[in-house]
């Protein structure tokens, strides 16, 4: 899987201290709930925050990148624990991936921060590293699970490898992100299960053409 540059890398500045960094982030996610993307600005940010909105451009050019990354964090969180089989594991991440989206600052951000991404190259390379690329840790660490169980056979070819984690990354994230937040349809138990077994079916046959 090729790599990206972090946007930690590009940008200016440091916020005061880890508390400040952290309360500016609360405090974008808050601003999402209450008042919803169009009225969020970055000095009702600082202000909730309490730190100069001089502070926040130090950091964040505009409050898309500032969005971003207070929700990128939210991603962060989620886990994979080893459950004893593929199935479960992907059903577990699943309806955890699920959960987050339902999140009101979640579902009001993403939407928001894709569509204003479709014209901001820069923006868009930012959600792909700072949510996607790291959120693909979790495609990893189920495969090579999968394949220490000798649930999936094991890759030769490092870049085939890539390119089915690749697939699978957005297999599920398509899938669910479309469900719940274009159809407006539930991931529930009964889907995930039915969305996963389809994957597990299909897994074999992925890892087999990369070999």
């Amino acid at each position: 899987m090729c790599s990206r540059t972090n946007p930690r890398s590009s940008r200016t500045g440091r916020p005061r201290s880890t508390e400040a960094h952290t309360a500016i982030l609360e405090a974008t996610r808050a601003a999402l709930v209450e008042l919803g993307w169009s009225k969020l600005t970055m000095g009702d940010v600082a202000g909730r925050a309490g730190v100069a909105k001089t502070t926040l451009y130090r950091r964040w050019a505009n409050k898309n990148e500032l969005v971003v990354d207070a929700v990128a964090v939210l991603f962060d969180e989620l886990e994979l624990p080893d459950l004893g089989s593929l199935q479960a594991d992907i059903e577990h991440v699943v309806l955890q991936f699920a959960a987050l989206l339902e999140r009101p600052e979640t579902k009001t951000a993403l939407m928001a921060v894709v569509a204003e991404s479709t014209r901001d190259e820069p923006l868009r390379e930012r959600i792909r590293a700072s949510i996607v690329d790291r959120q693909k840790r979790l495609v990893l660490a189920g495969r090579e699970r999968a394949q220490q169980r000798g649930e999936l056979p094991a890759g030769r070819d490092p870049m085939a490898v890539d390119a089915t984690d690749d697939l699978i990354f957005d297999v599920i994230a398509g899938a669910v992100v479309h469900r719940a937040l274009v159809s407006a349809e539930p991931v529930d138990a009964p889907w995930v299960a039915r969305l996963s077994a389809l994957l597990v079916g299909g897994l074999g046959a992925a890892a087999a053409a990369g070999a």
